[in-house]
């Protein structure tokens, strides 16, 4: 290779010449760098939009997919489902969720979750929409401020959301009947609210329920409304006729709650507050019934048999439902030996309205503390007894009356006894018995067997007479029929003679006028001779004159002469 550069004249060595190399770069190598840009980037915003994680427990993953399932709040998905595990004891799966950073306040120890999936119930279909699109995690937002990551799933849908306007309440029963979950409660058959949740009392005894009534018609539930199932039919047979009362067919089958407001006046009736407290009854009649009040016991002897008296039968006084059966048990009495049987009864007084009321301010300004025993004392005095009536005749069941029966016998009460008995008369029905008793002993005491030896005997008496009429008396009937039949035609044939004779052109009919006609001429001279002999009765003696003219049949009337004497 020659150098260029010429050597220096005075030994100095040449100065080397660098040449620089340019380097021309391909632009293949943009494509990796925008895509690791755009990476890059993704995985920042990821970062930045990356929300909590939050893990739900469920008793199954039926319908979640892990990477496919997603979360919806409003119909809006805010996250989805990363992973699905088994639990430690493989009772439950774990369903780990990765939520948006927009929805990172959702994770609040309130907060439910629940799998929207097709459902089919008495309530209504749900989850129609998840038959295209796939089941998802539902999310019901709670209002706490407290974090959670751990969360139990809901295996059905809340009834009530966090965010609903409207109103709760409690309510106690004795059991649960027909009710649900999401049950409907009706307002004058229109649904205004539903069965929030139930559980068992501590002591076992009832239920209580939480209902929630929506706004606007929570307004309508005040201190005075009253509560009852209106599962099923109500049917009523009264003197009015057959009466059925129902709620719509899903209420019937599925169960349901109504309220409305009692019958009457309530001045101090209000709004009522929220998680207030009712009693939920199981009929619609109960319900509307008089206020209960505080309850008392009372017990009845009865001496007849009760058949037909169950637990539960009502307790009227003057056809009032007051209270109720609660217990029906037999004894033995040593001093009579008969058995007689103790019907045990809770009764309300605040049923029977003023009545009460007054009775018992009578007995407590008496100054008795146990108003009650003196209460009863007076009315037992005045007549008061228990009664065991038939209140079905087909069914046969009984209930107790109570009444004021007139001219009732005095009966020692005892104030001081605990409970309070009652004394009681023999049913309608005991008496109806006694007397077709009696009626049965006089029947028996009637000699029926002789009755029916002299019937017999009266009995082949008439059946010989029968056969001597038919042997002698009906010919000889006969014959004289023959006879009569004989005679009655004999007279129509002179009937038909006397009928001929009597025509205007026969002979009789002729002759006959003629009589009559020589008759009307023998009374026209005899009337003439009377005239006569009135004018001129001296000519009886002396005869009749020339001059006297001559009746219509010819004969001379005589007249009277000028100057004659008589």
């Amino acid at each position: 290779m020659t150098d260029q550069n010429p050597l220096n004249v005075g030994g100095n060595l040449p100065e080397p010449v660098v040449k620089h190399r340019r380097v021309n770069a391909s632009w293949i190598w943009l494509v990796p760098a925008v895509a690791a840009l755009i990476g890059l980037s993704l995985v920042i915003n990821a970062w930045r939009q990356q929300g909590p994680t939050i893990n739900i427990s469920f008793q199954t993953a039926q319908g979640l997919e892990s990477g496919k399932t997603v979360v919806k709040y409003k119909d809006v998905v805010i996250g989805k489902v990363v992973g699905i595990r088994l639990s430690q004891d493989h009772s439950k799966v774990i369903v780990k969720v990765d939520l948006e950073k927009s929805a990172g306040d959702i994770a609040v120890s309130d907060s439910r979750f629940w799998v929207v999936r097709p459902r089919i119930g008495l309530g209504g279909v749900s989850g129609i929409d998840t038959l295209l699109s796939g089941s998802f995690i539902g999310v019901d937002v709670g209002k706490s401020t407290q974090t959670q990551t751990d969360f139990v799933g809901q295996e059905t849908p809340p009834s009530v959301l966090h965010d609903s306007r409207g109103k709760s309440f409690t309510l106690h029963s004795g059991d649960l009947g027909s009710l649900d979950i999401g049950s409907p409660v009706y307002y004058r058959r229109i649904q205004v609210g539903r069965v929030a949740s139930y559980k068992l009392d501590d002591n076992g005894k009832g239920v209580t329920m939480k209902i929630f009534v929506d706004s606007p018609y929570d307004k309508f539930v005040s201190n005075e409304s009253r509560f009852w199932n209106a599962s099923g039919v109500d049917v009523t047979i009264s003197a009015d006729g057959l009466k059925l009362n129902t709620q719509s067919l899903a209420t019937v089958l599925a169960g349901g709650v109504a309220f409305n407001d009692a019958p009457g006046p309530h001045p101090n009736e209000k709004e009522a507050d929220e998680n207030a407290t009712f009693t939920l009854f199981d009929t619609e009649s109960n319900a509307m019934a008089p206020p209960d009040g505080e309850p008392r016991y009372i017990v009845m002897r009865f001496d007849q048999p009760l058949r037909g008296l169950a637990v539960g039968a009502p307790v009227e006084f003057r056809g009032i439902n007051f209270g109720s059966v609660v217990s029906v048990r037999m004894d033995y009495d040593e001093k009579t030996g008969h058995f007689p049987i103790y019907v045990g009864a809770v009764v309300y007084p605040d049923r029977l309205g003023r009545a009460h009321k007054k009775l018992a301010e009578i007995a407590k300004s008496k100054g008795d503390n146990d108003y009650m025993s003196y209460l009863i004392g007076g009315l037992v005095a005045h007549g008061l007894r228990a009664e065991a009536k038939t209140g079905n005749l087909l069914t046969g069941q009984l209930y107790i009356s109570m009444d004021m029966v007139p001219n009732a016998p005095k009966i020692a009460y005892n104030p001081n006894a605990r409970p309070l008995e009652i004394p009681t008369v023999p049913g309608s029905l005991d008496k109806l018995q006694e007397q077709m008793g009696q009626i049965v002993d006089k029947l028996s005491k009637i000699p029926f067997d002789a009755i029916g030896n002299n019937l017999n005997h009266t009995l082949a008496d008439l059946d010989s007479t029968i056969k001597q009429v038919n042997g002698n008396v009906l010919p000889a009937f006969q014959e004289t029929l023959k006879g009569a039949n004989r005679t009655l035609s004999t007279a129509n044939q002179t009937l038909g003679t006397a009928n001929s004779a009597l025509s205007p052109d026969s002979p009789l009919q002729q002759n006959l006028a003629g009589t009559l006609q020589e008759l009307q001429r023998m009374a026209r001279s005899l009337r003439t001779l009377t005239d006569y002999l009135n004018a001129q009765p001296s000519s009886l003696i002396r005869g009749r004159s020339k001059d006297a003219p001559l009746p219509d049949n010819g004969t001379p009337t005589a007249q009277p002469q000028q100057g004659s004497k008589p």
